[in-house]
């Protein structure tokens, strides 16, 4: 074993620094296991997949191997919550404990910085003028004065979905690079030199495919410099970087170049172009584009394999998209009058260019190697991506050596080529750690040596191959490993499949799953998550529950508050009522609920699953896949549909269980569980809960429940 192999088995033994320092910390084999693994990559280079279960603390088990080896390293995840748990909680911890000179810079996506100069141009406005506005950005300018990140998740108060948000932030669209007149004080800009010069940089997935799709938020310029690159919650990196790597068009993008086209000509050229004439142009145009997708409840799908989209008439959405094409045409020469007047006016000449491009490209017939479709909500969106990320990624893992430089060298970003030099295997820029009183690494000494990928998550797929995640992302020769959880289940949980309930497609199906909720609800009072594959199964479930339980417990429905606020208002009343009088919750969700929502302790002691979580049908990009799957001979339902379900349900049932004392019972109203042969696959991927055969069993298991929690309360 050698040093850093020593170095990481002892910080997480039950003697060591861990252990002595950071309360609750308790040693546990399979986070070892990992580290050990973790630590060999790095050492050797490679990609290494860990699947670890809940609460094997895969965090500290990254963190250790790669903080002790002195490598410079890059950490992305999913969330921009766990982002700045990592910067500010985590990663300070351990550099503390261990006494490492160690440098951490966090990086968002611009859109998360305050952007000093549209804050100036924010008040001219017409938003503004909306009731409140002045005082929210009076209290944004006092702000700006003090804040040394410009970090806009340091600002309470203001939620993303303001419509001063994107008044004070800038995007890759808007934002005017080197010509902006606060270009040197910019946030975004001080926040990638940070970047270059830290030996340990937090970033999100978001973030990382952005730079891989348009080259401008600084990734590009670090990676080649970083050595270890470890992706955590990284079960949500394909769909995320299929997002990224494709085109898209939306009417959003066409009503935000009309906002910031009047609101700069306004200011800056008044007089000299008509410029609400050719705003309400372009704005009448993409109104009437969105109305010829049709009328639709939510948001939904369109196939889109020929000329047009399935499901509207082609003379009217050719005529619609046609007008949009000419509004911006109108709009272009309105910009080119003015554009030497301000680089806002080039910049968003650039703008209008690049979206005429994207509406050309979509009167193309799509890409067969990929998948085209369209978004229809309130707004319309047009899609064009890749059917994965397996090529892109697999190009940019390979093989590839480091060789550390100076720190010095690292001060300012430099103008690198983006990823092209990474894939070329050209190292731009690379850092040393500085000297400092604290503990040397226990790594290897800086040289040349392949670089190391890892990738984790608590779900990874439902089989030991893993290959639910590893195939899309290309990663063909990564080392995979499975951890299993250290909770007890058979002891801790027990599943119950309702065998009296209609089948999912049966009409009376979810009130049958209220009922049923409603019984639990009068033994438990609360702790209660009911997670659907349906916003209609949400609603009508929400409803039947908040029309019977008013007085009684609290029903919260996701979309009728801010998501936030709702994992709050549940944590906050223990999800059983408290002693200020409040009432237990039931919480009835879908989509993101299904992983990130952690309530540890007794708050959660029921999960009810409505149904199997299969792909919805119809969903082009899921029906592309299929049919590349047939096409290469295999099953599009053994080998896309199930393993789908498996993996989202494994998610859902994860919320139950999340610490070693929590207790509770997981509810798959889905018969087909039991009586499927298929059943058996999905029942394989759960973790080994203990099964209540009837409904007896059930109700007395949550009497059970019941009777702890009053104890353990006393």
């Amino acid at each position: 074993m050698n040093l850093l192999d020593q170095r990481v088995a002892e910080t997480l033994s039950g003697h060591g620094v861990l252990a002595q320092t950071v309360p609750g910390f308790q040693p546990r084999q399979g986070q070892t296991d990992m580290a050990m693994a973790v630590s060999r990559t790095v050492q050797d280079g490679g990609q290494l997949v860990v699947e670890a279960g809940t609460g094997t603390g895969k965090t500290y088990a990254y963190l250790v191997p790669v903080l002790l080896s002195g490598q410079r390293a890059l950490v992305s995840t999913a969330t921009k919550a766990l982002q700045d748990q990592l910067f500010s909680r985590d990663i300070p911890r351990l550099v503390e404990v261990l006494g490492l000179p160690i440098r951490v810079a966090l990086l968002k996506g611009r859109g998360n910085y305050l952007c000093l100069h549209r804050m100036e141009q924010a008040r001219h406005s017409p938003e503004s003028a909306q009731p409140g506005a002045q005082k929210a950005l009076a209290k944004i300018e006092t702000w700006a004065q003090s804040t040394r990140s410009g970090d806009m998740a340091e600002l309470t108060g203001l939620d993303e979905r303001s419509s001063l948000w994107p008044l004070v932030t800038s995007t890759r669209d808007n934002c005017l690079g080197s010509t902006c007149p606060r270009f040197r004080a910019c946030h975004v800009n001080l926040a990638r030199k940070e970047a270059m010069a830290a030996d340990v940089v937090v970033i999100n997935h978001h973030l990382f495919f952005a730079d891989m799709a348009v080259r401008e938020s600084g990734v590009a310029e670090l990676l080649p410099t970083v050595r270890v690159t470890v992706f955590d919650e990284a079960h949500q990196l394909n769909e995320i970087g299929v997002n990224f790597l494709g085109q898209q068009l939306s009417t959003v993008q066409l009503h935000e170049l009309v906002r910031d086209v009047l609101a700069t000509g306004l200011q800056l050229a008044r007089g000299l172009v008509d410029w609400q004439a050719l705003s309400a142009g372009l704005e009448k145009a993409a109104r009437d584009w969105r109305l010829t997708a049709g009328q639709h409840r939510g948001s939904v799908r369109l196939r889109w394999t020929g000329q047009h989209p399935e499901g509207v008439a082609p003379d009217e959405w050719s005529d619609a998209l046609q007008a949009v094409s000419s509004a911006l045409v109108n709009l272009q020469n309105g910009l080119d009058m003015v554009s030497e007047l301000a680089p806002d006016f080039q910049r968003l000449g650039e703008r209008t260019r690049e979206l005429m491009q994207r509406a050309t490209l979509f009167t193309e017939m799509p890409n067969p190697e990929g998948v085209r479709w369209v978004e229809v909500s309130a707004q319309l969106r047009l899609i064009e991506s890749p059917l994965d990320i397996a090529q892109a990624f697999s190009a940019l893992t390979r093989p590839v050596s480091v060789t550390p430089q100076p720190a010095a060298e690292a001060e300012s970003p430099p103008d690198a080529d983006s990823l092209e030099a990474l894939m070329a295997g050209v190292p731009r820029h690379a850092v040393s750690h500085p000297a400092s009183a604290g503990h040397a690494p226990a790594g290897p000494a800086p040289g040349v040596g392949q670089r190391a990928w890892i990738f984790t998550s608590a779900t990874l797929g439902h089989e030991p191959s893993l290959r639910w995640f590893t195939e899309p992302c290309g990663l063909s020769s990564a080392e995979v490993m499975q951890v299993n959880s250290p909770f007890d289940y058979a002891q801790q949980a027990a599943l119950y499949v309702p065998p009296h309930l209609p089948r999912p497609g049966d009409p009376g199906h979810a009130h049958q799953v209220a009922a049923l909720v409603l019984e639990a609800l009068a033994i438990l009072g609360g702790r209660t998550l009911v997670l659907t594959t349906t916003l209609n199964a949400m609603r009508s479930i929400g409803e039947q529950l908040q029309a019977q339980c008013e007085g009684s417990v609290e029903v919260l429905v996701q979309g009728q508050s801010p998501k936030r606020r709702l994992m709050e208002r549940f944590r906050e009343g223990g999800g059983r009522g408290d002693a200020q009088g409040r009432m237990g919750c039931v919480l009835v969700a879908s989509a993101s609920f299904w992983e990130g929502f952690d309530v540890p302790g007794d708050a959660l002691q029921l999960v009810v699953i409505d149904k199997l979580p299969f792909p919805p049908p119809g969903d082009p990009l899921f029906e592309a896949r299929s049919l590349r799957i047939t096409q290469q001979g295999k099953s599009a339902f053994a080998d896309h549909a199930l393993p789908e379900a498996a993996v989202s349900l494994k998610q859902g049932a994860g919320r139950l269980i999340r610490s070693e004392t929590d207790r509770g019972i997981l509810v798959v109203c889905d018969n087909r569980l039991s009586t499927m042969s298929y059943g058996r696959r999905l029942l394989r991927g759960l973790p080994a809960m203990r099964r209540l055969d009837d409904h007896a069993a059930f109700m007395e298991a949550l009497r059970q429940l019941t009777t702890d929690a009053s104890h353990s309360s006393a």
